[in-house]
């Protein structure tokens, strides 16, 4: 019996002990510190740099995010520069990571901060999950990575580690039965690397095992980004972006789409404070 099945066996047996906890612990901490991934956003505690890394890595891959975070806080190292810049270059400078409403919120964001919080990220997850994009998950990862605060939160990789160990054999496995695991075995002493710890065995077993997550209540499949509107949404904002004023004749060739579905994505993204219509063309707003 190996030590993951040794674990799997005593929480089944036992509940989870202070022993379980710790044999636990041990499991995720021994794969990761030979295993750690070296990432920018790891090497930081600025809060606004690790806000910045937090929203580009929703539903997007690590990879595709390294490429881009260290230009992205070049040209917007602080809350203020990303408040005062025009929506058009914050856009100009997210090209690639896609889900670009996640920019606009971003900026947003940083407007409130610096109208409403003296420019800095709250250390307090109730005020940062008030403002603009900023979810439950998100306020506590930020406040956890910035300021090495010991709370309970869980995401993807996270979820699909207790799933693996607690619950095997199992499906239609919700939140509410992982989060009180995860608050009983967080490392009160270094919550930060424990969650970086998680993060990287997570990715690890999705690779060993398939997805664990996959047993959770609460996955949904994400959808192809080839040939789904999503991608018209992105071909249409590139277009305005290269081409400020570009006419909607011009646009619905550059896209590739009927008129009809250019028309409504237009409308939606005009309705989300993207673009807006001067004259005969469509411009950022």
């Amino acid at each position: 019996m190996n030590r993951g099945q040794e674990l799997t066996h005593l929480f089944r047996q036992e509940g989870l002990t202070p022993a379980v906890a710790d044999l636990f612990r041990r499991i995720v901490y021994d794969w990761y510190v030979p295993q750690r991934r070296e990432l920018p956003w790891r090497e930081t505690f600025d809060p606004y740099a690790i806000l910045v890394s937090e929203i580009m890595l929703q539903q997007t891959q690590v990879e595709r995010v390294r490429e881009k975070y260290a230009t992205f806080l070049a040209e917007f190292p602080d809350l203020r520069a990303l408040a005062a810049a025009p929506l058009e270059r914050v856009l100009a400078a997210w090209q690639g990571l896609g889900y670009n409403r996640r920019a606009v919120n971003l900026k947003r964001c940083a407007e409130a901060v610096v109208a409403s919080l003296g420019g800095e990220v709250p250390a307090d997850p109730n005020e940062l999950v008030r403002l603009p994009g900023i979810g439950t998950y998100t306020s506590r990862a930020v406040v956890v990575f910035a300021f090495n605060t010991p709370l309970p939160f869980i995401e993807t990789n996270i979820r699909s580690v207790y799933i693996h160990h607690f619950f095997a054999d199992q499906s239609g496995i919700h939140d509410r039965d992982l989060m009180p695991l995860i608050e009983q075995t967080l490392d009160r002493d270094n919550p930060r690397e424990w969650y970086y710890a998680l993060m990287d065995y997570g990715s690890h077993l999705k690779r060993l095992h398939g997805n664990p997550s996959r047993r959770s209540s609460h996955h949904t499949r994400q959808t192809p980004f080839k040939g789904s509107n999503r991608e018209v949404r992105s071909r249409i904002l590139r277009a305005v972006l290269e081409n400020p004023g570009i006419s909607r004749d011009a646009l619905e060739k550059a896209v590739g789409a009927s008129s009809e579905i250019v028309g409504k994505n237009l409308e939606q993204l005009a309705a989300e404070g993207f673009i807006v219509s001067r004259g005969p063309g469509y411009r950022i707003l």
